[in-house]
């Protein structure tokens, strides 16, 4: 090694001081000791050089494992040829020989001082370690230094004494080389790569792992300036001509064939451990990385020693796992030493190398104390980068590595560790019919679909489908993986998974969920027609089977929604056979024929709900049930009983199987959004958008529900350029037909008035109402678009057609009767009358929404702000600001900036001095929110706030919602120390 030596100034010191004393006439042996790879030689050669360089006579020599049977071949090496020794005599005369090889070193003595180099000494013959042994105890009044360099590492496999055992601690002095800290060894790297970057520098660092023989080989594979831009490889298959995999797999030929299967089975069994998280509390008496107790989160894939199964309820299996088989290992005791009885994760590389546990943990231990190690944040012991893993696997036979899984999987089977902990080996094994295999897979997918992970889920399927399944098992298996495939965002295959399940035998119910699951997916891909024809497939082989023929007839009239010819078609067979064969349509089938006379203006909300209750009261088939709550939520929102549409939604969400693609689970999740805008929950309603990314994602397959509720909460709050970033983000021409393209057109319309573009909105909102009036959906309770309609025209100076279409909007909304449709009809209806009839249509909507059973939220301010708007243009000015003070204080409780502002600019127009109060901070806080804040932060929950305030619980979350924007908090638990500073 000709670069300089970093962290090696202790050694050559140590030689220095020995070579002087030596050359005084007074001997010794330096043993340099280390593990493989640290310098050892680099240290010898530069003693030799020094040496040299004093005038001393240097003999060498370097041992090899050839020369280990072959008595005195290092110490005719060192002292070169000897002809007395062509012929080796017999063993039993060695001293003779150790005699006349004295004699040699003596005459080379006497021609003056000696320094002897033994590279790799405990590869040394017996016969030459016996006798370097014998000449140390006589070099103590020689000039003679001996120099050698020894591996003392820790293996699997018990290495040979020493050099020094038996000599006088006085005649040796022991250096043991450390590997390299990170420090030294990023400046090694530096000086190779001066253009290497911090991070890429630590990265080599770690690949290199305080051993300089692999950092070499590394930065040689690496050759000149890397790529900054670039991360380093993962795998040896990135690195030329290969230096760094041949250093790595010569250190594992060095620890000897035990420790290189212990190492090996180690590299392998990390491709299935968790991927590091954040740390957690290990007991002290265990050693980090050798005890097995720590665990990684459980969010994470897999484990080694984290038992039970996260996700499900202990004692409870019925989420599919069989709880009985991962119960928790109850503690083993201690043994004499005090070291845990269960060596966790030693014992799982013993078993599955075939190696003494208590010699893996001591190797463990070691092999983290020189760096080749490092624990993860869990206490799991990883080597120190992913490309020593890669280069110690290097070479390993794919049938090793799956027998080392196997055996972890069942050894972790028998501790009764996670299921998901096992199921990650099981993913790196062939099938092979063990009993338990696929129960541990189905189980650990199961525990993955509760934790929202369906990416692991479908790979603990894919897996399972390598083990021998009959036809209705593997039916079962391949409409789970095809759902969850297709949450995965991997629809082609999921559809290819489903179609497959549709043409093996099954079990009835088995083939509608295969058939719901594929008609959700196809109509997901905008395969509307291919999606009815399964459907209609499945309920042409249902004869003996009517209850679920008629679920069947509930999902294709589901599924029409997406087709507008569809549609129509399936609501009139519907409505027909509603008529004349009442006994042929199912319960769920009648609860959307309500839905579908509510949306076309036929009945009122009274109506609907006495409808819909009949419905919910009457016995439902559990595949019908998810369609029946989800339609009946969505009636009841609409109908403004929203804590009761609340409580269906959570019963449908609570019901349905999680793992199986549904098309009621967006429906449900759609209504829960639409409550909460129904309250003014905006928070909620922003809280749920995700981030840019995600929003792109999905941007291909057209916008949704919650997408349009995102975009209009984003206005209202205020954040004008975060929702023309959304608005933007979706191109609706290429968008499939639905019902949710036409709620975000009504949204976009809302952002572009906001926006101040009048014409864009107007088109927008013609454009919802010509694709709401194709689809026959009439009744304003979906989409307000003649109401929206009616405003961009009176911007215009259409004062008749906004009137016309307000007058109509009026007219359904009556239909319906509900306090929100009709008081925003009112509204409306009322700035385009004008005049004292405007006045008193505008007085009837405040009215209307101040009684609507539920909290009108933004319907009020923005019926307050016309009011107010109109009051101002009769000259009433005491009444107006009264109403524009009251929709400017609901605003801000509601965190609706927007319509804020507007009353606040109403108000300056009318002659008002609006405060220049803070719209955050402590100094913004009404009355009313600190008394609640205070409340809240002493404990109380909402409930109790509200029976002791007597308030509504909403109104106690409203304050609350609006404290938090206010001083800046997301949650509860903040508020606290946040009241205590404000009171300083």
């Amino acid at each position: 090694m000709t670069t300089p030596l970093h962290e090696r100034d202790g050694a050559r010191a140590l030689i220095a001081d020995r070579t002087e004393r030596a050359r005084s006439g007074s001997g010794s042996l330096v043993l340099l000791q280390g593990a493989t790879g640290t310098g050892r030689t680099a240290v010898l050669e530069g003693a030799v050089r020094d040496a040299e360089g004093l005038g001393m006579r240097v003999l060498s020599a370097r041992c090899s494992p050839e020369d280990t049977g072959v008595p005195f071949a290092t110490v005719l090496q060192l002292l070169g040829p000897v002809p007395d020794f062509i012929d080796l005599v017999p063993d039993h005369v060695d001293r003779g020989n150790a005699a006349r090889l004295w004699r040699l070193l003596r005459s080379y003595v006497a021609e003056g001082p000696l320094l002897m180099a033994v590279d790799d000494v405990h590869l040394a013959d017996s016969a030459s370690r016996r006798w370097l042994r014998e000449a140390v105890r006589h070099i103590d009044r020689l000039p003679v230094l001996l120099v050698a360099s020894e591996r003392s590492q820790y293996d699997i496999g018990p290495r040979r004494s020493g050099l020094a055992r038996s000599l006088p601690p006085s005649l040796v002095r022991t250096h043991t080389i450390d590997p390299l800290g990170d420090a030294a060894a990023a400046e090694l790297v530096r000086t190779a790569l001066p253009t290497a970057g911090p991070e890429w520098t630590a990265q080599a660092v770690r690949a290199g792992a305080g051993n300089p023989l692999l950092l070499h080989a590394l930065l040689h594979d690496l050759g000149g300036a890397p790529d900054a831009a670039q991360p380093l490889p993962d795998t040896c298959a990135a690195l030329y001509p290969g230096s760094y995999p041949a250093a790595v797999s010569w250190w594992l030929e060095s620890a000897g064939r035990a420790t290189a299967e212990v190492a090996r089975c180690l590299a392998a069994l990390e491709e299935a451990w968790p991927r590091p998280t954040a740390p957690r509390h290990r007991p002290p008496q265990c050693p980090p990385g050798t005890d097995g107790s720590a665990t990684a989160d459980p969010s994470a894939a897999g484990g080694l020693a984290d038992p039970g199964v996260a996700g499900a309820p202990a004692g409870s299996g019925a989420a599919g796992v069989s709880v009985g088989a991962y119960a928790p290992v109850a503690p083993t005791a201690p043994d004499a030493a005090g070291a845990p009885a269960d060596p966790g994760v030693a014992g799982l590389l013993a078993e599955a190398a075939g190696a003494d546990p208590a010699r893996v943990k001591g190797w463990l231990t070691a092999m983290t104390r020189i760096g080749l190690l490092r624990p993860d944040p869990a206490g799991l012991p990883r080597f120190a980068h992913r490309l020593l893993r890669d280069a110690v696997l290097s070479g390993w036979p794919t049938t090793r590595r799956e027998a080392a899984h196997l055996v972890a999987a069942k050894t972790m089977l028998r501790r009764g560790e996670r299921v998901e902990a096992v199921a990650a080996h099981l993913l790196r094994t062939p099938g092979d019919g063990l009993p338990w295999a696929l129960r541990v897979l189905r189980d650990a997918a199961t525990v993955a679909v509760h934790d929202a992970r369906p990416r692991d889920a479908a790979g603990y399927l894919r897996r399972a489908l390598d083990e021998p399944l009959s036809d209705d098992h593997r039916q079962r298996l391949l409409t789970e993986l095809g759902s969850l495939e297709y949450a995965s965002d991997d629809g082609t295959v999921a559809i290819a998974r489903l179609a497959e399940a549709q043409y093996l035998p099954a079990a009835p119910r088995d083939r509608v969920r295969a058939a719901v699951a594929l008609g959700t997916a196809l109509v997901g891909r905008g395969e509307v027609t291919t999606a009815l024809e399964v459907m209609r497939r499945t309920e042409d082989g249902l004869h003996g089977h009517p209850g679920l023929a008629r679920t069947v007839q509930t999902v294709t009239a589901l599924l029409s929604d997406a087709d507008l010819a569809s549609r129509q078609e399936t609501y009139r067979r519907l409505s027909a056979s509603g008529e004349d064969a009442p006994e042929l349509v199912g319960t769920a089938s009648r609860a959307l024929l309500v839905r579908y006379e509510a949306t076309a203006g036929l009945i009122s909300a009274g109506e609907a709900m006495t409808r819909v209750r009949a419905l919910l009261a009457q016995p439902c088939d559990p595949l019908a049930e998810p369609f029946l709550l989800g339609t009946a939520a969505a009636v009841a929102e609409w109908a403004d009983e929203l804590d009761e549409a609340e409580r269906l939604v959570d019963r449908g969400l609570v019901g349905r199987h999680p793992a199986l693609l549904h098309p009621m689970e967006d429906a449900l999740l759609n209504t829960r959004a639409d409550i909460a805008a129904a309250r003014g929950d905006v928070a909620r309603l922003i809280a749920v958008r995700g981030d840019g990314a995600a929003v792109a994602a999905r941007a291909h397959g057209g916008p949704s529900n919650r997408d349009a509720h995102v975009l209009m909460a984003l206005v209202h709050t205020g954040r004008p350029e975060e929702a023309r970033r959304l608005a933007e983000a979706f191109d609706l021409g290429l968008a499939p037909e639905s019902w949710e393209l036409n709620r975000f057109l009504y949204a976009r319309g809302v952002q572009r008035l906001a926006a101040g573009d009048p014409a864009g909105a107007l088109h927008d909102f013609l454009e919802c109402g010509r694709r709401q009036s194709a689809r026959e959906v009439l009744s304003p309770v979906v989409t307000p678009w003649r109401t929206a309609v009616a405003q961009c025209r009176l911007a215009f100076g259409g004062n008749q057609e906004a009137l016309a279409l307000a007058t109509e909007e009026l007219r359904l909304a009556r239909v319906w009767n509900t306090p929100r449709t009709v008081g925003r009809a009112l509204r409306v209806l009322g700035t385009a009358t004008g005049g004292r009839r405007g006045l008193d249509l505008a007085e009837e909507a405040v009215g209307t929404l101040r009684d609507a059973p539920a909290d009108a939220g933004m319907e009020l301010v923005e019926a307050l702000l016309a009011q107010g708007r109109q009051l101002l243009a009769a000259g009433e000015r005491g009444r107006a600001r009264d109403r524009l003070r009251e929709a400017a204080d609901l605003a801000e409780r509601k965190g609706g900036l927007r319509l804020l502002a507007l009353a606040e600019q109403a108000l300056r127009e009318g002659g008002a001095r609006v405060p220049a109060a803070a719209r955050t901070g402590s100094a913004a806080l009404t009355g009313s929110e600190r008394r609640i804040a205070e409340l809240a932060a002493a404990g109380r929950t909402n409930t109790e706030i509200a029976d002791l305030l007597h308030l509504a619980r909403r109104t106690v979350e409203t304050h609350l919602t609006s404290t938090y924007r206010k001083l800046g908090i997301r949650r509860r638990a903040e508020l606290p120390a946040t009241l205590v500073r404000i009171r300083r």
